[in-house]
């Protein structure tokens, strides 16, 4: 899995227990994971179709710094699976999993509509996992 993203826990991201509030952080996965789907794809097009449970393992606080990790998982004719883990960057203690997220590319109309591809892209070697 690659750890593309790093996020800062800033205040206005806690909520009343002085934690991350899990819809930013969710909110930020969304993104992440829109965004890693239209590279894969070569298309803005998508949609979020779907999100399996989701384990909240433990919590970040103010000042941690952490990191969002998303790896395709399967190649479907109109959509792309994903799974997820967010970690502590400094400790490497998992923060959430996620199984399964699935997008879906979309016609103008918002219909689903073939991708055409079978395969992770790298846009750079470094990225490239073993």
């Amino acid at each position: 899995m690659n750890f593309y993203t790093r996020k800062w826990v800033k205040p206005e991201d806690l909520n009343a227990h002085n934690t991350l509030f899990g819809g930013r952080l969710l909110a930020w996965i969304d993104e992440e994971a829109a965004i890693y789907t239209t590279i894969q794809l070569g298309t803005n097009s998508v949609v979020t179709k779907y999100i399996s449970e989701i384990n909240f393992v433990s919590s970040a606080k103010q000042g941690d710094i952490i990191e969002l990790g998303i790896k395709a998982t399967h190649f479907g004719t109109t959509s792309l699976s994903l799974t997820c883990e967010v970690r502590n960057k400094i400790t490497q203690k998992t923060i959430l999993t996620i199984d399964k997220i699935v997008f879906v590319s979309v016609d103008k109309e918002g219909r689903p509509l073939a991708h055409g591809k079978t395969e992770i892209v790298y846009t750079d070697e470094r990225l490239r996992e073993d």
